[in-house]
């Protein structure tokens, strides 16, 4: 009996190290299967949504990147607002394309064993490349927009562009961005994104020529706001431009309607109305 304990104790740590390791393997660059740019932007192109402000343009743009369980109407209801602001915005479904809001595998996302941030920025790269194809949207005015997994996706993806990392999903840069895959982007917000040891851009150099607003929560029991806040600290050692806030009484996704079967987490109405304000407030006039 005493043996099975022992070995079955070992196969526990064994697979445990294993998930793990697997969690990081962003970071360690052991990503499989990378594609084209071309492969990619036809993969998730189709499940774009697109939201544009009156007028012909061309308009300021916001990238809206999801939480690890795929687009919900939080980013719905935001690009509404931003199209009253005279914000164009695209929906980037990094999800449904390639099947991982089919049988809850978006947990799998969540917990990072499936497409982690530093996988996912190969998105950022492709969409940000096919603004250029759009004579409605000014590409050189583009702010992300990152819910939670999407934070970790966008800072991930601004700290590789910074040091001139190709997102590991993708074979190579998209052409229109290869000579600077920061092009255009004017800024960040960032709501209760997850900067912990598997995040490349918590660790990494972020460029100090952006402007971040960073919308915490305290005691974030999903994603922790103390290692974003060492994050924004180190910006702000940069002289970056950063605002940080947090909001207290309220748990990780606030602004989320949906919620999963005994999920711990809460819908807080006036949050999400501060959240957007400040969203509005950082982006400023188009």
């Amino acid at each position: 009996m005493r043996r099975w304990l022992v070995g079955g104790a070992i196969v526990v740590v064994l697979i445990a190290a294993a998930l793990a390791v697997n969690g990081f393997r962003g970071r360690l660059g052991w990503t499989a299967n990378p594609q084209t740019p071309d492969a990619i932007a036809a993969l998730i192109a189709p499940a774009m949504r697109w939201t544009l402000p009156e007028g012909e343009g061309p308009h300021p743009v916001a990238l809206l990147l999801s939480g690890c369980d795929g687009p919900r109407t939080n980013l719905d209801r935001l690009a509404v607002e931003l199209a009253e602001a005279g914000w164009a915005s695209v929906l980037v479904d990094s999800h449904g394309p390639r099947g991982l809001d089919e049988a809850q595998l978006w947990r799998l996302v969540c917990a990072g064993q499936l497409l982690n941030g530093t996988e996912r920025a190969a998105d950022i790269a492709v969409t940000l490349a096919g603004l250029r194809d759009r004579p409605e949207i000014d590409s050189t005015r583009v702010v992300l927009i990152g819910v939670s997994h999407g934070g970790w996706t966008t800072l991930d993806y601004l700290a590789m562009a910074r040091a001139g990392t190709l997102p590991p999903l993708l074979t190579e840069w998209p052409e229109e961005i290869a000579a600077d895959p920061l092009a255009g982007i004017r800024g960040t917000v960032l709501y209760y994104p997850y900067c912990g040891p598997a995040s490349l851009g918590a660790s990494a150099p972020l460029p100090s020529e952006l402007s971040y607003r960073f919308l915490l929560v305290e005691g974030d029991a999903i994603a922790g706001e103390r290692s974003c806040l060492t994050v924004a600290g180190r910006l702000l050692a940069d002289k970056a431009d950063v605002a940080v806030t947090l909001y207290k009484g309220v748990t990780h996704g606030f602004d989320v309607r949906e919620k999963s079967f005994l999920s711990p987490l809460e819908f807080d109405a006036a949050t999400t109305e501060a959240a957007i304000a400040a969203t509005l407030e950082f982006l400023g006039p188009p």
